[in-house]
């Protein structure tokens, strides 16, 4: 049965019967991209689950350098305003749920770094860091920021404006612009084989982020969802898992998602106004910063004991 709420006053229902799901502990989020979505950083994919953008994938970055110079010029310029970016009332809401203890981990699939930010701990990225930068040929690390500088002095004259930014930090350049551009090389082994550490699309996942995942999701009381349409697998599966050992399972996003059929409650809203709505009614007294729909951020106290 399809239980999505489309007015106000099952929403109001299901945020009571969610902060009681929270309110019995031991709950663990697993966060997608539509979490930073009221940071200004947009999703892959809108509620209607189609995608918006098509991202470089693994074997494109990894084949040829003309591909790596395309990604790296496009994500120095978008660089400014990915990394400008700030926590949301989401992202707030929910570190304050941790800190009560009844969220216990936050699994998430986002690369921007805003739950650490907003206060969350023990969070697990799935899919890696935009923060810090690999070379693939000698494994060496540094942070995103030396690269940014790097790259500023190796193109002093590549001045591009946007107000475009992806949720893996790039923006769209022609190729007449990005033919200009000139990459940074690794310091310690001198390749051109510069890497966000974050999985590309067609890039497998760890596998020890995905063994502690599922440690996690199997040690849960409830696993919720936030902000993801599950449409890959690197999230979906742990719904599947909890699923099939009888652990509740609660979605909150835009749109419908994969896991509605293993879901015992969805909720069509944004983030942050669903959260704030949750921590209110489980008697958080906090300044979550503005909301994008006050509607769904209304509510009483449950009086929860």
């Amino acid at each position: 049965m399809d239980r999505r709420a489309h007015n106000g006053a099952v929403h109001a229902m299901i945020l009571d019967q969610l902060a009681r799901l929270v309110h019995s502990g031991g709950v663990v989020a697993l966060t997608g991209a539509g979490m930073s979505t009221e940071s200004g950083i947009p999703d892959y994919r809108g509620p209607d689950g189609q995608r918006r953008v098509q991202p470089m994938t693994y074997a494109e970055f990894t084949g040829t350098s003309a591909a790596r110079q395309r990604y790296w010029a496009r994500a120095f310029v978008g660089w400014e305003r990915f990394s400008a970016a700030r926590p949301n009332a989401g992202h707030r809401a929910l570190a304050a749920l941790q800190r009560t203890g009844l969220i216990t981990d936050v699994i998430t699939q986002n690369v921007d770094g805003l739950h650490q930010e907003a206060g969350s701990t023990r969070v697990l990225e799935l899919h890696g860091t935009l923060a810090v930068v690999r070379c693939l040929t000698c494994e060496d690390r540094t942070s995103r920021e030396e690269v940014q500088r790097r790259l500023t002095e190796a193109n002093p004259g590549f001045q591009v404006r946007s107000d475009e930014v992806r949720p893996d930090g790039d923006i769209a350049l022609p190729d007449a612009v990005v033919g200009g551009f000139h990459l940074a090389r690794c310091v310690v082994c001198g390749a051109d084989t510069l890497k966000p550490d974050v999985v590309f699309f067609g890039e497998p996942v760890p596998r020890d982020r995905v063994d502690e995942s599922y440690r996690r999701v199997e040690a849960a009381e409830a696993l919720l969802v936030l902000g993801s349409s599950l449409k890959v697998m690197s999230g979906y599966r742990f719904v599947r898992r909890a699923h099939a050992l009888g652990i509740p399972v609660a979605i909150i996003t835009r749109g419908r998602t994969r896991g509605d059929d293993e879901a015992s409650w969805q909720l069509d809203a944004p983030l942050g106004p669903a959260l704030t709505g949750i921590a209110t009614r489980l008697g958080i007294e906090e300044d979550f910063g503005p909301v994008v729909d006050g509607e769904y951020a209304t509510g009483l106290p449950l009086g929860l004991t």
